[in-house]
């Protein structure tokens, strides 16, 4: 018994307009990867989801060339920002009051004592305001040298952890301005690399004038220098190594109240920078930056924790 005319004359246009598209009529829209398994097309939201869980479940360290440019960019760009905040003196100057009341109030008070004392050994205070000025280049450098080497699955998502908490700096110094103790009008501190003629600091001396003196609210010299301290204290293999990482940070702490640049409160500032930006990047990667897998080729690091909605998997 024939089929009625219409039903047939629907099927030969689906079967022409199917020979006109390239695609066989009667056939979902799936395709299939080499190995047979069905790909269902997705969204660009989904696909972008699905390389981010990709990414985390073996992550792998950027190019070095578009690393050395990124890093480069981003301090040109932290050091441009940074000495555009424009220098409200009056400003700067009645926030380093409120400062130096509130640590006379907490009982914290003690930077000046301190910076006079150590001022008083020449060799010391010298050495200190060499520290300043080039160290934490040279080691924050130096770890992120490391990191990449060593821990290419842990380098991208440490390395966010200094952008952020640098960022975030950035606000502080817009927002804040705060003249550093050695530039307090009535702080009685003495300016070491003045006093000295210590070359190296942008601070003082003939590099004042290109360079901001009052983004000294948060010490990023604290926030990095801590980042540095954690990663080589959680990373590093041998005893003596992780505990020169967590002396770094203290260290750097006396460096900067000894020669007045940095109040205590500076160093709160910077601390509170560096947790938000380990919090922000915790966020991202769905793990803790220094508990993700060392190398993306190693199957025993390769147990990361993915959100259960970011999962797309399709049942058969």
């Amino acid at each position: 018994m024939g089929e009625p005319t219409e039903i047939h004359a629907a099927d030969a246009e689906r079967a022409e307009r199917g020979a006109r598209d390239g695609s066989d009529p009667g056939t979902d829209h799936t395709a299939r990867t080499p190995g047979g398994a069905t790909r269902v097309a997705q969204t660009p939201t989904a696909a972008l989801r699905g390389r981010l869980r990709e990414q985390r479940r073996t992550p792998r360290r950027p190019r070095l060339l578009f690393e050395l440019a990124l890093i480069g960019i981003s301090y040109w760009l932290y050091s441009l920002v940074r000495n555009a905040v424009p220098e409200q003196a009056a400003i700067a100057q009645k926030h380093s009051s409120w400062v130096w009341d509130l640590e006379h109030t907490l009982g914290i008070a003690v930077e000046r004592s301190i910076n006079h004392g150590v001022n008083s050994v020449t060799w010391l205070i010298v050495g200190m305001n060499y520290y300043y000025a080039t160290l934490h280049f040279i080691i924050t450098i130096g770890v992120l040298v490391w990191l990449y080497r060593s821990h290419p699955g842990r380098y991208a998502a440490t390395r966010t952890v200094l952008f952020i908490t640098t960022g975030i700096a950035l606000v502080g110094f817009y927002f804040f301005p705060l003249a550093p103790p050695r530039l307090m009008t009535d702080g009685g501190f003495i300016d070491t690399v003045k006093v000295h003629d210590t070359w190296g600091s942008m601070a003082s001396g003939a590099g004042a004038h290109v360079s901001n003196q009052f983004a000294a609210m948060p010490s990023m010299h604290i926030g990095w220098s801590m980042w540095c301290g954690l990663t080589i204290f959680f990373l590093a293999r041998r005893t003596w190594v992780r505990v020169l990482g967590l002396a770094y940070p203290l260290v750097t702490l006396s460096v900067i109240v000894s020669t007045a640049n940095h109040f205590w409160l500076d160093a709160v500032g910077g601390e509170i920078c560096l947790l938000v930006g380990f919090l922000a990047a915790r966020v991202i990667y769905h793990n803790w930056v220094y508990r993700l897998p060392r190398r993306p080729d190693d199957p025993a690091e390769q147990a990361l924790t993915v959100p259960v909605s970011w999962d797309t998997k399709v049942s058969a």
